[in-house]
């Protein structure tokens, strides 16, 4: 896993991604094999959510159902901490050479949201 995440990491990086500076247009640019593994990643996210759903539907055994919950929440999780680690690498340094250090308070406040 940890592989994975380098090697996606590095792909991201590779593809000359940036994340261009401009208020709320800023636009990230993700390689294709970063999009395809995020989507993966949604993709199976979203499955599990509707099989929790489905559980629920069914009157499924709360701690069975909680179990399930917590798993989508760690998948969740694993998704933004690759693309936290992605801007991190590329958008936060760009905008740091750049001289725009308010980019540090900005993912000061991302990171706080994603800890909650």
């Amino acid at each position: 896993m940890e592989k994975e995440k380098d090697n996606l990491a590095s792909a991201h990086m590779e593809a000359g991604d940036h994340c261009a500076a401009g208020g709320h247009g800023r636009r990230s640019h993700h390689s294709d094999e970063m999009k395809r593994n995020l989507i993966t990643r949604l993709n199976r996210i979203e499955g599990q959510i509707r099989g929790v759903k489905g559980l629920i539907e069914k009157d499924t055994y709360c701690d069975d159902v909680l179990n399930q919950i917590a798993a989508i929440q760690s998948a969740l999780n694993s998704v933004g901490k690759l693309l936290l680690e992605g801007h991190m690498k590329s958008c936060v340094v760009e905008r740091i050479e750049a001289g725009e250090y308010e980019v540090i308070d900005e993912l000061l406040v991302t990171v706080h949201k994603l800890l909650k």
